[in-house]
């Protein structure tokens, strides 16, 4: 009997994708290495970055914290690459970050006998619980509350809630001080947006010491016109006016100035003083927006003042964080 043999069926080649040339490997490669120079450089020398067009160095100012993200950029490049030229590419933003921002890691607060317990919030104006607010601001024991974006409606609210403990309150338009020491001295700045800034002075048991309160104007960001902080940063001039013109020695000042202190535009508003986070705080203190915070434009000043410590409280029905310092007088 015929045994059939059968032919094998011929096998389709199943065709590679073909791999990008060597010359355009090494072209992304190039543009990798100068992407982390250039990020190295924007880091150190971000006072340098002009602010034409569109307010480009305050812009890269604000964010300059998160410029760490270029980090792990470069190394799933390095790894995806296998290219040791990116790995120590990486370390050089890696280096100018720990250079400008190492020190904001660590836990920068002093010894020493807390003279003032200063509190700075804005309440935010659509806050859904002003009453849980109040109450939690006044469960820190603080002996000053700053506070901004209140409403006529909030006013009654914190008065009513905070005025067993706090005695002394003043209030100019949207922002107002409550405090266990007397107040005097107390009047509206004006910062081209009206009732939007006070000063008063707190008569301490270490002596008198000025409080200004101040909530700056809003800024965005638009595609067309870049970063807009022309009505923040004309505020800023003339608070800053304020404040390098008042006779009283000690000076804090807390609000939400709507950017960080690395921002040049503030320069007006924060040349002369220290940030209490700076100085004494553990980490950025981000205060915005509170359920994820990546900036923080809520603030407090000293001048001739040594902040003790400085911290972020628990987020309450604000879109913002409270920000709260202990003070040596």
């Amino acid at each position: 009997m015929a045994t059939l043999i059968e032919s094998p069926r011929p096998t389709r080649a199943v065709p590679r994708q073909a791999a990008a040339p060597k010359h355009q490997r090494r072209r992304r490669s190039r543009l990798v290495i100068a992407f982390g120079i250039l990020s190295a450089a924007a880091i150190l020398l971000h006072e340098s970055i002009p602010n034409r067009p569109g307010n480009l160095g305050s812009l890269t100012e604000t964010l300059l914290p998160w410029s760490a993200l270029v980090i792990p950029v470069l190394l799933v490049f390095a790894i995806s690459r296998r290219s040791v030229a990116i790995l120590l590419v990486m370390l050089l933003p890696l280096s100018a970050w720990l250079l400008v921002f190492g020190g904001s890691l660590a836990d920068k607060g002093k010894p020493g006998v807390a003279d003032l317990t200063v509190v700075s919030h804005n309440v935010s104006a659509v806050n859904p619980n002003h009453a849980g607010t109040a109450k939690a601001l006044a469960a820190t024991g603080a002996d000053v509350i700053a506070l901004e974006e209140l409403s006529r409606k909030a006013i009654r609210v914190y008065e009513r809630l905070l005025g067993t403990t706090y005695k002394h309150h003043v209030v100019e338009g949207t922002v107002g001080v409550w405090s266990k020491y007397p107040l005097r001295d107390s009047r509206a700045i004006d910062i081209y947006e009206p009732q939007r800034a006070l000063r008063t002075t707190v008569e301490t048991s270490h002596g008198p010491v000025a409080i200004f309160v101040a909530h700056l104007s809003s800024v965005r960001v638009k595609p067309d016109t870049g970063f807009m902080t022309n009505r923040r940063n004309y505020a800023g001039r003339l608070l800053g006016e304020a404040i390098r013109t008042d006779p009283v020695e000690r000076t804090i000042l807390a609000g939400d100035f709507n950017g960080t202190t690395l921002d040049r535009a503030l320069e007006p508003v924060t040349g002369g003083m220290r940030s209490v986070q700076d100085e004494a705080g553990h980490g950025f203190g981000f205060t915005w927006p509170a359920m994820l915070p990546m900036a923080r434009i809520d603030n407090l000043l000293v001048r001739n003042l040594r902040p003790l410590d400085a911290w972020t409280l628990p987020a309450t029905g604000s879109d913002h964080l409270p920000v709260a310092t202990t003070l040596d007088l």
